[in-house]
């Protein structure tokens, strides 16, 4: 098979399914498949931003059970990590995958095996990290698999940057969206992760993906069967703007939205040769984004742990009164 063309369609038995994959590949001819529309032709081998052709990549596939407890449950989610990224993030803490591209192509049918093993394997759910850039081939696994007797959830685990007409393509075929929310900031989206428009496209995307799946719903066992679990993580200096996107969450999505509020992050890739992003969080950042989630009661989801041990690599980057503007000028 030629890799930068489409793959063969006549597998699909259901010729409405037929259709929509085709007009899900059809975004690649003058490629508009995220909110970057780079306008490339994808199938004749031209690559934008994502540096993808046709076909995706995949770094990997397991049972993963670090994920939100309705995620991972007790026999962990079916996870598959994809190759590349429409964002470029310089604190990307999966950067030797998002940005180098490490991983091995493969074929729609090959993917739709995949998530069959994993059911097999026990898994609660397939859950497709970082798909937003290759949305059309993963459509097209999504429906042979689902042919070929797949029954559990299928789990979108975006950055945010999504594209509303794709996202409408993937209706009825998406149980669990998951994406983030980075940024309530264009400017900061656009610095460090080189999105412009990042907020409308964002809020854009997470609305219409409310609208598909609504609230997050749990079985007798706790484990996730639809709907939406919005991501953020914590920034320094409150880069991530927290606060605003709360306020969105609460005024257009409702109180009932589940969120997963996180700690985690770690100065990796460029991110530690920017001031602003040179370290870990601090408690009173950790304590704003609570009191955040909070005002605007937002109490259905997951918070993780603020771990004291971090304090060490969590002094403030500031030490002089300089704003936060004067920071990133120079570190830009």
């Amino acid at each position: 098979m030629e890799t930068d063309r489409i793959p063969d369609l006549s597998t699909v038995r259901e010729p409405v399914s037929r259709i929509l994959v085709e007009k899900a590949y059809s975004f690649l001819d003058s490629c508009t498949v995220c909110p970057r529309e780079c306008g490339i032709n994808r199938k004749e081998g031209e690559l934008g931003t994502c540096r993808t052709g046709v076909l995706p990549k995949i770094s990997a596939y397991n049972l993963h059970f670090g994920e939100e407890p309705p995620i991972s449950g007790t026999r962990g989610s079916g996870t598959v990590f994809f190759a590349s990224c429409n964002l470029s993030c310089d604190f990307c803490q999966n950067f030797p995958i998002s940005q180098m591209d490490y991983g091995r192509r493969v074929t729609p049918e090959e993917l739709s095996r995949i998530y069959l093993e994993l059911e097999r394997r026990g898994a609660h759910n397939i859950n497709l990290v970082t798909p937003s850039h290759i949305v059309p081939p993963i459509l097209h696994s999504l429906v042979l698999a689902r042919e070929a007797g797949l029954k559990i959830p299928i789990v979108y685990n975006s950055n945010g940057y999504d594209s509303v007409s794709m996202l409408r393509l993937l209706e009825g075929w998406i149980d669990i969206y998951l994406p983030d929310m980075k940024y309530s900031s264009d400017l900061w989206a656009r610095r460090i992760s080189k999105a412009d428009g990042y907020v409308f496209h964002n809020r854009a995307a997470v609305a219409e993906m409310f609208r598909q799946v609504g609230p997050l719903h749990l079985d007798e066992e706790e484990i996730a069967r639809k709907g939406l679990i919005i991501r953020h993580l914590i920034m320094p200096n409150d880069l991530g703007g927290w606060d605003s996107s709360a306020k969105f969450i609460r005024t257009e999505l409702g109180e009932s939205s589940a969120i997963s509020l996180m700690a985690q992050y770690f100065p990796t890739n460029r991110a530690r040769s920017k001031p602003l992003l040179s370290r870990r969080i601090t408690e009173e950042e950790y304590d704003r984004a609570l009191e955040a989630l909070f005002k605007e009661n937002l109490m259905e989801g997951y918070v993780q742990e603020y771990d004291s041990r971090w304090e060490d690599t969590a002094v403030p980057a500031s030490r002089t009164g300089d704003s936060l503007s004067e920071q990133e000028t120079r570190s830009a």
